[in-house]
């Protein structure tokens, strides 16, 4: 039965079968294609290499008898159909393990399985012979070695560090189902956003008592949360060995019913369109959260600077900026630092953007440069972090002396933070990075971070630091939230800390946990946290201090302020916004000893800034 099979498949498909070892001709007309043949890896098809007296007897072909179709196809005069041949040898699989078999244009082709085109697509061929096994094969080799190909090929292993399975979106139980409806609609819309959803899952479970009192908000709030634009577009850019690569770039103009958007611009491997959503979400509620009248807004791009030169970031920020800037200026956008961004590509971003608007009007947010304002900018959200942290704990009557501070991060906003946190006589004890932790139960000092500092410069991990100082420990693929502490302060990235995460602050002692990053907690380990009644100070609310950074150092750039001055600044914008959210909270029943209150307070009080602003300017 089975070589029955086996000879209606040949004859179906024209196959002349040699014997094992040898090579199959395919030849697959319009239509008559198997199902079980499309997309089958060429690899798979095993052939042992032929003998010196098989390869003798190669034309002895055993061929079926011809068939009344075949006789057929013979009287049409058909223009005769190109053939897709391969004999595998095991030497060419490392050469070829990208390839597969597809129709084109009713035609069988070899194709690349990277970037989904065959040989001829990239490559001039002289002899326009491509039916031939060797013009075939020799093209899908030269594409194999083409740089599409390798970008392709760099792409998809970059892929690997990023969620390839998507991960099921944990949906709260929301009391009202007016509330449930607007997450609902929006996890239709936008499925595959899983940080995005998180987000407005968050903020619509902190406005049901807001809904529930004034129906009126739900259309305001489906509004919301529809970006007014949404900016994609190619980067193309060359390295220093003249290769040409293609990354992705993203700018969301979230909302901008208070004013011209400020936002930051993250470079990192892992960024998408969700996350880019996610974050312009975040900071609209930021900006709204500040004395300041602003709208909201981020983006990115999947460009990784790390290892890469001065003059390759150079050319990439260039080509960037050739397409944003005619989205920015003082009066649309102007952008901020973000992971991955740093004085360096913030100069090039800025030179290329004032090269192409032919003025100087505004000011990227950068530090320590000419272009630059204030002197107190990168420091301005680390130290604002600690300012809110001494504000909370000033209403519990205590302070941040001798408090076990757990940092997670090691960039500008975690280095900032230590050094407040030493200033006020607490024992910051860890710092992390993408491969693990770092502990030193002596705590920092102003000397230890100066070394974090070089080490970070120099690019070398943070287990250099334990080789210095022997009390110190690094720790490989663990989190820093199972040490002995008061206060944690998570600066790294979203959803850092997940539910095993939150049980090992709950274990270790913390009382109070002051987010640095967007979003670091996953709804999981928040829903922990709350019912282990540990207080969590929002990031929209902790992180305003940037925000007012960047408008002091736009607006009064030409006035030189010392530091204390400026930390006074900042000090009196903290205290203003800590003192709108425990307003907030208070107005809709939220008691001040409860773990929600400033989470639940802060999203009401930006909320109803924007909703008050948005039914003011009409169906805008």
């Amino acid at each position: 039965m089975d070589d029955m099979n086996l000879i209606q498949q040949a004859q179906r498909h024209q196959l002349v079968v040699r014997e094992l070892g040898e090579e199959i001709d395919l030849e697959i007309g319009p239509g008559e294609d198997d199902p079980a043949f499309d997309h089958n890896p060429l690899m798979e098809v095993q052939a042992r290499e032929s003998s010196a007296e098989e390869h003798d007897n190669k034309q002895m072909v055993a061929s079926q008898p011809p068939t009344e179709d075949q006789d057929m196809t013979k009287t049409q005069q058909v223009k005769r159909k190109k053939k897709v041949v391969k004999r595998w040898r095991e030497e060419w699989a490392d050469t070829y393990k990208w390839a597969y078999v597809d129709l084109k244009d009713d035609t069988a082709r070899i194709f690349c399985s990277v970037c989904r085109e065959y040989g001829r697509k990239h490559r001039r061929n002289p002899y326009g012979n491509e039916g031939s096994r060797n013009m075939q094969m020799s093209a899908l080799e030269e594409h194999n070695n083409s740089l599409l190909h390798k970008e392709a090929l760099r792409l998809q292993m970059a892929s690997r560090d990023k969620i390839i399975v998507e991960k099921p979106i944990y949906v709260k139980a929301l009391m009202s189902k007016t509330a449930g409806s607007i997450v609902e609609a929006a996890l239709k819309r936008d499925p595959h956003e899983p940080e995005f959803i998180q987000s407005v899952q968050e903020v619509v479970h902190a406005l049901e008592r807001v809904i529930s009192k004034n129906s009126n908000y739900v259309n305001t709030m489906e509004r919301l949360l529809e970006p007014e634009r949404t900016i994609i577009f190619r980067v193309p850019w060359i390295d220093d060995r003249g290769e040409t690569h293609v990354n992705r770039g993203f700018r969301v103009h979230f909302n901008q019913t208070l004013g011209p958007c400020r936002g930051g611009l993250r470079f990192h491997p892992s960024m998408n369109l969700g996350i880019a959503k996610f974050l312009s979400f975040e900071q609209t509620l930021k900006n709204a959260l500040s004395p300041y009248r602003l709208g909201g807004s981020s983006g990115g791009t999947d460009f990784d600077p790390s290892g890469k030169t001065d003059s390759e970031i150079m050319r990439f920020c260039q080509s960037f900026m050739n397409e944003l800037y005619r989205y920015l200026g003082p009066d649309k956008d102007l952008p901020s630092e973000e992971m991955g961004v740093g004085t360096r590509e913030m100069g090039y971003l800025y030179g290329q953007y004032r090269r192409l608007a032919g003025h100087s009007q505004g000011s990227f947010t950068g530090p320590r440069v000419n272009w630059s304002g204030s002197s107190l900018r990168t420091e301005a959200t680390g130290y604002g972090l600690v300012f809110f942290a001494q504000l909370i704990l000033a209403d519990m009557n205590k302070e941040l002396k001798g408090l076990r501070c757990v940092v997670s991060g090691s960039g500008k906003i975690a280095m900032h933070v230590l050094e407040k946190l030493i200033a006020y006589g607490a024992l910051p004890i860890t710092v992390s990075d993408s491969k693990g932790y770092l502990v030193d139960e002596d705590g920092f000092d102003f000397l230890k971070i100066s070394f974090l500092r070089d080490i970070k410069a120099q690019h070398r991990s943070l287990r250099d630091y334990s080789k210095t100082y022997a009390r110190s420990k690094y720790y490989d693929q663990a989190k820093p939230w199972n040490e002995r502490c008061d206060v944690a302060f998570p600066c790294a990235s979203q959803n850092e800390v997940d539910q095993s995460d939150a049980i090992n602050l709950v274990n270790s002692g913390c009382r109070i946990v002051i987010e640095g990053s967007n979003m670091p907690c996953t709804p999981e380990a928040v829903d922990v946290l709350r019912k282990a009644n540990v207080l969590v100070a929002p990031s929209m609310a902790t992180g305003v201090g940037g925000v007012v950074a960047g408008e002091l150092e736009l607006k009064e750039c030409n006035l030189n302020w010392s530091p204390e001055e400026f930390e006074s600044k900042l000090q009196e914008a903290m205290k203003q916004t800590y003192q709108r959210v425990l307003k907030a909270a208070s107005d809709f029943g939220y008691q001040k000893e409860s773990p929600e209150t400033l989470l639940h307070g802060a999203v009401i009080s930006a909320f109803l800034t924007i909703a008050n602003s948005m039914a003011d300017q009409g169906c805008v």
